[in-house]
């Protein structure tokens, strides 16, 4: 016997069978003036829904065919167009496997490690390079007062002079130690991620916070630090109903766009509403 509610006909025990997955006008013989009707699986029970109910259940996720997996690769897309816009990108790094541009990406983390918000420290990284201040060598030799008026146009206030400080003393270790070149510490890291985040956080005023940061913008161009997803990221991905491991996280996107899903998610956790709205979508 069929039971049937507004819009619904739900099938009978006796009616179940191995074909009821299939997807067809009028799967469960149902008389020719009730069709067009359309399979719909809820829990361990196959309805048979008309368009307009299909339409509905499909607009909030739970069609039949509409797996989890799916469903969390179309948020992560909605991620990676409303909020994918790396920090680096933010703070005018073309970021690139070459001395400068890494370089450029250990200031903005040095910015970033302080309670500042992130659009005052991006603004203070294009300050600095716009002053010139683009190359270990060049932050070094601009000298303290330069680093801090540049600081001071962006706003970066009560830490600028700590700030300036710091880059100087950082730019300082860059050349004596690396010659000036990062790719050199990542190869003294040896391939290994932690040992990694071990060397950044030798850095004046980097720390576990800033050494995620630049792992999480920098697993594009150096591979071995993938996948990288910091507290907050993994926090707001869970949040979102998405999977929050590093390695499930990374399965949703291409490989080129895992800074992009880290920022992301980094910046729905500060935005207000986001969740909600990404959730309602």
């Amino acid at each position: 016997m069929i039971a049937q509610k507004p819009g619904i006909i739900a099938r009978n025990r006796a009616g179940a069978g191995h074909g009821e997955s299939q997807e067809s006008p009028n799967p469960i013989g149902l008389s020719r003036a009730a069709a067009p009707h359309y399979p719909y699986r809820d829990g361990k029970r196959l309805l048979i829904v008309t368009p307009a109910v299909r339409l509905k259940r499909e607009g909030s996720g739970q069609a039949l065919g509409m797996d989890t997996d799916a469903k969390h690769r179309q948020l992560a897309a909605r991620l990676l167009n409303r909020y994918g816009k790396t920090y680096a990108e933010e703070a005018g790094i073309r970021l690139r496997n070459a001395p400068a541009p890494l370089y450029q990406l250990l200031v903005m983390c040095v910015l970033l490690s302080i309670r500042i918000r992130a659009d005052i420290a991006t603004a203070a990284a294009r300050e600095l390079f716009a002053a010139g201040m683009r190359t270990p060598r060049a932050m070094a030799g601009a000298g303290w007062q330069s680093r801090v008026d540049a600081l001071g146009r962006a706003h970066y206030r009560r830490y600028d002079e700590s700030t300036a400080t710091a880059l100087g003393e950082g730019a300082e270790l860059v050349l004596s130690r690396y010659h000036g070149d990062l790719r050199n510490l990542r190869k003294e890291a040896d391939g290994d991620p932690d040992e990694v985040r071990r060397l950044l956080r030798e850095f004046p005023r980097i720390g576990p916070v800033g050494a995620e940061i630049f792992c999480r913008e920098a697993q594009g161009i150096w591979e071995e630090l993938r996948p990288a997803f910091d507290e907050r990221a993994r926090r707001a991905a869970q949040e979102l109903g998405l999977p929050h491991t590093p390695e499930s996280l990374a399965a949703l996107v291409a490989p080129d766009d895992l800074p992009r899903l880290a920022a992301a998610l980094v910046r729905v956790s500060l935005a207000r509403g986001a969740t909600e709205e990404l959730k309602a979508a």
